[in-house]
């Protein structure tokens, strides 16, 4: 155990010295930095704000249910099963049926069944029903329906909510999924949330619908930014699926901000022909069900891009482009919980967690040299490489430091020694019956190995455990504190033993106090 070839020692020391640059980068210019990776700072410790939202999913089953009601109708048509009474409401469509039964095996047939898409491929049903009194029936979306409905919408929430903060440049924000409806945002550095909120609050449902000249059958009553109310056709012309890019822009005519876009191919297909059979009318730009703009088409547009202009700010401006190059969030988000961190609680967070750490580590080092003297400098000196290496895999990992996870660095330290102190007291076991400094050395670290490790590695379950099920701060608390018992490990055998093994073999005709 304490003999090491010159390849191992080289090893041991390149590994060290490799680990240990990555820890340096963390005091290294911002501005100007060698390589762009440090520890960064989490929501409690440099300030920022928390926001949870909720996604809310009725909408976008409302609007599931009835994009069945044209597929169902021509399903009761093709099978000869006469119906009336046909009602669409916000979660299910009830009508009156000549033959329910032929109706139940139809809906639940596994051939060439258009409504429940997910039979073949998961064995499960999206749709199910209910037979109510006088030969009435009630579709709905089954458990299965809603739950791949509403995992389906969290996806896309979360892949967009990113986007939308992305574009910002908020740095290192923290975007995670919380429960089955409920996303988490940390934005560590943000002191203002209201523009965040804003942007996110909104759906960016975007679409082009031609103004109609009177009250006629099919349309929307909206109101535009002026005021002026209009009567808008309820048939899209086109949606904001069709846009590949949105951009803040500025009308030297009109000295007004404005958003110019460009369409993908059908996009300026539908644009153009739109454009071209329409001039002289207007044309509504419908977001969230307000009219952003409703300009006159004065020409044909059919060159794919167009301008949105309305009485933006340049910060609306830019707001707007941005919702619209990342896309219309499939439901609504809510906010239900709202928390600003100030940068003053996070600076006492960090005086008192380096303080805990400091005082920690004096005491243990003023131990360990009065308990086992020079190893206990050896141990002292593994200790610190600890730390170091600590910090450096964080580093490359680009880790995000919380307050728990200080706590968890902390721990390491008393852990890093246990393993030292393990190592040493069976060694003095080993020098009452062993004549040879050298073998009970050898022996020593030979015997603790097992114990050392059975400990350490019970303690890295825990923290893989913590990290699997655990969240937020745990989490923060489980990484430092899996990553420390594997330093630590490394330390203790592999640092302290070859600092060990020097000293005991130079020594190893002489006396040594353990």
């Amino acid at each position: 155990m304490l003999n090491f070839s010159k390849i191992n020692i080289l090893l041991i020391y390149l590994i060290f010295l490799f680990i240990s640059f990555f820890s340096i980068l963390n005091f290294q210019n911002e501005k100007d930095p060698l390589i762009n990776k440090k520890v960064n700072l989490g929501l409690d410790l440099q300030g920022g704000s928390y926001l949870l939202l909720e996604i809310d999913s009725d909408p976008l089953i409302q609007e599931k249910i009835q994009s069945k009601v044209i597929p169902l109708k021509k399903l009761l048509k093709k099978n000869n099963l006469n119906y009336s009474n046909f009602t669409i409401n916000k979660k299910d469509l009830i009508f009156s049926l000549n033959d329910v039964e032929k109706f139940k095996l139809l809906l639940f047939s596994k051939k060439d069944n258009f409504l429940n898409p997910y039979i073949d491929k998961y064995n499960s049903f999206e749709l199910d029903l209910e037979i109510l009194e006088n030969n009435n029936v009630r579709v709905l979306f089954s458990k299965y329906g809603l739950l791949t409905i509403n995992n389906s919408a969290l996806k896309q929430s979360i892949e967009i909510v990113r986007r939308r903060i992305d574009d910002v440049g908020t740095k290192e924000p923290t975007i995670l999924q919380r429960g089955d409806k409920r996303i988490l945002v940390e934005l560590p550095g943000l002191k203002n949330p209201e523009r965040i909120k804003n942007l996110l609050g909104q759906t960016a449902q975007l679409n082009f619908r031609l103004v109609a000249d009177n009250e006629e059958f099919g349309v929307d009553q909206l109101i535009s930014e002026n005021g002026e109310e209009l009567n808008v056709s309820k048939r899209i012309v086109m949606s904001g699926e069709n846009l590949i890019d949105a951009q803040p822009n500025f009308n030297n005519q009109s000295n007004q901000p404005t958003v110019s876009f460009t369409l993908d191919r059908l996009g300026a297909q539908k644009f153009g022909r739109t454009t071209t059979d329409n001039v002289g009318k207007r044309l509504a730009i419908v977001l969230d069900g307000k009219i952003v703009s409703a300009p006159s088409i004065n020409e044909p547009i059919t060159s794919g891009s167009g301008m949105i202009s309305g009485n933006f700010s340049f910060q609306e401006a830019t707001d707007l482009a941005l919702l619209l190059r990342s896309g219309a969030l499939p439901t609504p988000l809510d906010v239900v919980e709202e928390r600003t961190v100030g940068p003053d609680l996070g600076e006492d967070s960090i005086k008192s967690g380096l303080t805990s750490l400091i005082i920690g580590f004096i005491l243990v080092i003023l131990f360990m040299i009065y308990k086992y003297k020079i190893f206990g400098l050896v141990a002292n000196l593994a200790l610190i490489a600890n730390l170091i290496m600590l910090v450096g895999v964080l580093t490359i990992l680009e880790a995000t430091l919380t307050l728990p996870g200080i706590a968890g660095i902390i721990l390491t330290v008393g852990m890093a020694v246990d393993a030292n102190v393990l190592i040493f007291e069976r060694i003095k076991e080993e020098l009452k019956t062993e004549k040879s400094i050298v073998h009970a050395f050898d022996i020593g670290y030979s015997k603790a190995k097992i114990t050392v490790l059975d400990a350490n590695i019970t303690t890295l379950i825990a923290a893989v455990i913590l990290f699997a099920f655990g969240s937020g701060p745990v989490k923060g608390f489980a990484i430092t504190l899996g990553i420390g018992i594997i330093t630590t490990l490394y330390s203790a055998y592999f640092l302290a033993r070859h600092l060990t093994s020097m000293i005991v073999l130079k020594k190893k005709e002489g006396e040594i106090n353990l």
